[in-house]
């Protein structure tokens, strides 16, 4: 009876890991979005909207220092909430970047965009989808997605290096244009963090399955190495 309530109390924590990864994934989109429209009054709420989240990272961290100390959990259920701590800190920092883009909306003030946002909506969709699928790897443990999904961050790079080399032609045409560059320079910089920190998901879901900690080769480094 005490494993199945124990059981159950873990997977009351998943599902609320779930509904905050959900919380995430949807500021991360919507704030490119409201960029997009330059709406301030959606940056203003997504901003908001942040504190939530904050509220949900604390709230599961707070159920998990009371399992830890409750039910003194060894090998597999401690290296789970051990992890399932780090991930939700890696989720509330993901919020942090979401709510860094509507802070970057707001700061623009009446300024245009500098150019259009093609890539920038393209590198919150692939990073908020490999988010995704990184929790439903770790609530199933499910290591060989978990060792898969990073791979798909060489495209989010390869996206941000596209950003990088328009942004720096418009300055050079128009020294002027600097300080918009940056601004959609930072958005972008944001996002390429928020697929970093999914390969941290995935490196914490590997160790929750196997009991090895090590981290994810990035496939860039590796090329460079041979």
């Amino acid at each position: 009876m005490i494993r199945k309530t124990f059981e159950h109390e873990i997977q009351q924590v998943k599902d609320e890991v779930l509904l905050l990864g959900s919380m995430v994934e949807h500021a991360i989109i919507a704030s490119v979005d409201v960029l997009k429209k330059r709406d301030i009054k959606g940056a203003e709420r997504i901003i908001a909207e942040d504190a939530e989240i904050n509220k949900k990272r604390f709230a599961i961290e707070n159920q998990l220092m009371i399992l830890i100390a409750t039910q003194q959990p060894m090998a597999h259920d401690l290296r789970l909430l051990a992890s399932t701590m780090e991930i939700i800190s890696e989720l509330e920092r993901m919020g942090d970047y979401a709510k860094g883009i509507a802070s970057i909306n707001i700061r623009m003030g009446e300024e245009t965009l500098l150019k259009p946002l093609i890539d920038i909506p393209r590198m919150a969709q692939i990073g908020a989808d490999m988010l995704h699928r990184s929790l439903t790897a770790f609530v199933k443990e499910d290591v060989e997605a978990a060792k898969m999904i990073p791979a798909e961050d060489d495209e989010v790079d390869a996206l941000y290096n596209q950003i990088y080399h328009e942004l720096m032609l418009f300055i050079i045409q128009d020294p002027k244009s600097i300080e918009r560059a940056n601004w959609l320079l930072w958005v972008a910089h944001n996002l390429e963090r928020v697929a970093d920190r999914v390969t941290n998901i995935c490196e914490r879901t590997i160790f929750i399955a196997t009991g090895e900690m090590s981290e994810i080769k990035d496939t860039k480094e590796e090329i460079g190495k041979q």
